[in-house]
């Protein structure tokens, strides 16, 4: 029997990339089925996040991302550009945003053929994994080739179909609220929530327990 879970997850989360490539190992090694949920980051959601954190959150998180990044063997770095334009100095959010949207309806659009999974894992690498210049050239259709998919076919749905792709991305962050959390990334597996990169392996435990078996 296949189990399936939801992983709601964002691009701009160091986090959630530190946490999808494990999640799509388990995936492909398991009898599990993940179907990832994009929502818009917090940056999005609640713009003045960043200015009303303690002075010491940037910094901690930067040291622990890097170090949870070494531990694990999976590389990181800097993302250029940043999927949120935002102020280093004041941490104030442009009201533009042209790589935000973007991207969360491109997963979404792979969410629609059942492969947000691989496809968010692949674009991912090239924001967290220090690709300069992501945005341009090849990059992309590269990433989404090695998901199964067609970057321009996703690039015309996200911009034909951004109603509509917003209103299932409002949806699966609702979905996430109703399943007891609101950050990312969190499994919720079997109406409970397993929220952050280092409850993978207390999510892996949990499905065992109701039946899962590696492939």
């Amino acid at each position: 029997m296949t189990l399936t879970a939801d992983l709601f997850w964002s691009f701009r989360s160091p986090y959630s990339y530190l946490a999808i490539g494990r999640y799509r190992a388990l995936a492909a090694s398991h009898e599990l089925t993940i179907d990832l949920r994009p929502v818009y980051p917090l940056a999005i959601r609640q713009p003045d996040f960043f200015e009303r954190n303690h002075p010491n959150w940037l910094s901690y998180t930067m040291r622990d991302m890097i170090r949870v990044a070494q531990f694990h063997g999976i590389p990181f770095g800097p993302p250029r550009p940043d999927p949120i334009v935002q102020n280093v100095t004041t941490r104030a959010i442009a009201a533009e945003q042209p790589y935000i949207y973007r991207l969360t309806r491109l997963g979404q659009a792979a969410s629609r053929r059942g492969k947000s999974l691989a496809f968010c894992h692949e674009v991912a690498q090239l924001i967290w994994g220090g690709a300069q210049d992501w945005h341009l050239g090849d990059h992309l259709a590269g990433a989404a080739q090695r998901a199964g998919l067609d970057l321009a076919e996703l690039d015309a749905e996200a911009v034909q179909d951004a109603e509509s792709l917003d209103t299932e991305i409002a949806a699966n962050q609702l979905a996430l609220e109703i399943a007891g959390h609101w950050g990312v990334p969190t499994l919720v597996f079997d109406g409970e929530p397993f929220f952050g990169q280092d409850r993978i392996e207390l999510a892996k435990w949990r499905m065992e327990q109701k039946g899962l078996r590696a492939r």
